[in-house]
């Protein structure tokens, strides 16, 4: 007798399902001829006579609760009673504890206040209390004792002897769940189908999730302007200022997950580290910023393919990409990272692309400043694979005015990740060095602004810092002292000519209203933000987007985030902030070049 195929193995890649995250079980179809495949066998192309049929559902059990707001993964057992008076989403309402409710008080009265400044009324509460009566309170909001929560779902289910309640959502091979999934837990059958007698064979394949939970949702970051006239300008419906002839700039290191290990991120749910929770987190806030151009470093090559370049393109954004170059790496070539560059098609058009490897750099430093005993040594130490991307835009808009009527705007914007060992101190200011002068030839060939980012993995006060931010390196400055094989000298070569600025010191130098509350965010000696990366065993800042102040003038700036001291959950990545690394965002407007 014939062996009937089968399902070999079932899986799902996560193990708690998020609200708009997809899921994809991992099916391995076995033949009759015991051969197996991953692909999805459906009804229109069956395999050996057998095709596949699925199905989703919900799984509604007598145990209903909501989750907690601050730990999705904790079912929820308090709920501040503020919140529902002032009509805040409820779903920023539950707390799994006493204790977690106390703790996020800080940030979780924000919520009251931005809904008591929306109807322009105070709202009135009272001492928090819980049922046990333990009459811990913060001094402004109630919270009440959970029972059953639960929303109603439709009246269309299969009933079990033993009390669940299926609710069927979904037949095809994927589901994103839905609102009225939270708190439920999901069903996935899988059942193998005689593509003639449409008949099952054998009985289904099941899994269950764990209950979906809801996708965090982080309070939006605010454009800040920070100067007196930019007031003048018009606001957009999202909170957006701008003026004529402006546009914004955003830079992220999105943190590949080639990189995004729970070894290093021991302290961010296992489900938040997850790829599929994370590019779904990612891409809604990218395209919340809505950038007219947008950087991001630490792209994988396959995410840059499948993910990123097809979802921007859906909002009007041109990709460009270049990926690191592998001497040095030895993993899998699909999933080496790079940065890529989205601008808005109808506010910008692609001149020219240069793409930078900086090995190249090395290898000609080795073959021509490099004494023969000494080139294996320097080539070991400079090649490490990093690149920069850039390129000339040419914009649909324009700010030159009547003096220059029909004058094309060129804008050369650079996107780098120097990602050097700490120690290669002499490295990491040759790259920045080397990156600098390339930009140097791009500005001399004509009137052209120029934008600089990305993440530099350098300190504010270090010497590629200094190098970027001044033109120059003090040549007493300590980094200089780590350089073993001399490709730093002499030191005084170590300049450039761009009267580079650092967007955000803007909040130290703006003059707009409100701008004190920012400046608490900054590192005030070096006017920087106190931060950009923010994990649990480093606190600083390594990113940076850099202008030419002869040709641009910052309007305003993206918040910064407050580091959260009081809370032990903050450190990044998180539920809510799926990268190590914050993204800035900047919004320019070109200004004309002084009559030299």
């Amino acid at each position: 007798m014939a062996r009937a195929a089968g399902v070999a193995r079932m899986h799902f890649p996560s193990d708690i399902p998020i609200v708009g995250c997809e899921i994809k079980p991992y099916v391995l179809f076995r033949r009759p001829n015991n051969t197996v495949t991953t692909d999805d066998v459906t009804q229109a192309a069956p395999l050996d006579g057998y095709f596949l049929r699925y199905k989703w559902f919900r799984v509604k059990i007598d145990k209903k609760a909501a989750v907690c707001s601050v730990h999705p993964s904790e079912l929820a057992t308090l709920q501040c009673i503020a919140c529902v008076k002032a009509k805040i989403p409820v779903a920023k309402s539950y707390h799994c504890s006493s204790k977690c409710f106390l703790d996020a008080w800080k940030h979780h009265r924000v919520l009251h206040d931005r809904a008591a400044s929306a109807v322009n009324e105070e709202v009135v509460t009272s001492s928090c209390s819980n049922s046990s009566g333990s009459g811990s309170s913060t001094g402004s909001a109630s919270s009440t004792r959970l029972g059953n929560v639960s929303k109603p779902h439709p009246a269309a289910v299969t009933q079990r002897d033993d009390g669940e309640i299926w609710i069927e959502v979904g037949c095809s091979k994927t589901y994103t769940p839905k609102a009225n999934d939270i708190g439920h837990v999901l069903k996935f059958d899988c059942i193998v189908v005689n593509a003639e007698t449409k008949l099952h064979v054998g009985d289904p394949y099941t899994l269950l999730t764990s209950r979906v939970i809801p996708a965090p949702s982080p309070s939006p970051r605010r454009l800040i302007p920070v100067r007196r006239d930019d007031m003048s300008g018009n606001l957009h419906s999202d909170g957006r200022i701008s003026s004529s002839g402006s546009f914004t700039v955003l830079s992220y290191n999105i943190l590949s997950d080639s990189y995004a290990s729970s070894e290093l991120y021991s302290y961010c749910p296992s489900w938040a580290l997850s790829w599929q929770y994370r590019k779904q987190n990612l891409l809604r806030e990218i395209v919340s910023y809505r950038a007219d151009i947008v950087c991001l470093q630490e792209v994988q090559n396959n995410h840059f393919e499948e993910v990123f370049a097809p979802e921007l393109d859906k909002h009007g954004y041109q990709a460009l990409y270049k990926r690191k170059t592998n001497e040095v790496y030895s993993g899998n070539i699909h999933t080496i990272d790079g940065c890529a560059i989205f601008f808005r098609r109808d506010r910008f058009s692609h001149v020219k692309k240069y793409e930078v490897e900086l090995n190249k750099g090395a290898h000609s430093l080795v073959e021509i400043a490099v004494e023969t005993t000494q080139k294996k040594a320097v080539s070991d130490r400079l090649v490490n694979d990093n690149v920069a991307l850039i390129v000339v835009l040419e914009a649909k808009f324009s700010n030159q005015g009547a003096e220059n009527p029909g004058k094309r705007q060129l804008l050369c914007v650079a996107n780098t990740h120097l990602n050097v060992p700490h120690e290669h101190k002499d490295v990491k200011i040759w790259q920045v060095h080397t990156l600098l002068k390339g930009l140097e030839k791009i500005a001399a060939s004509g009137d052209i602004a120029m934008l600089v980012s990305g993440d530099f993995n350098s300190v504010p006060g270090s010497a590629p810092h200094s190098l970027l931010a001044t033109g120059k390196v003090d040549p007493m400055h300590t980094d200089l002292l780590v350089d073993p094989l001399g490709i730093l000298q002499p030191r005084r070569k170590l300049t450039h000519q761009l009267p580079l600025v650092s967007a955000y010191s803007s909040f130290v130098r703006g003059v707009g209203p409100g701008l004190e509350h920012h400046r608490r965010r900054m590192d005030l000696s070096t006017g920087e933000p106190l931060f950009t990366n923010f994990t649990r065993d480093f606190r600083g800042t390594l990113d940076y987007i850099f202008y030419t102040a002869d040709s641009l003038t910052v309007e305003s700036l993206l918040e910064l985030l407050d580091d959260g001291r009081s809370r032990k959950d903050t450190a990044l990545p998180s539920p809510e902030w799926s990268s190590d690394h914050i993204a800035l965002l900047a919004a320019f407007r070109c200004v004309p070049r002084p009559r030299r």
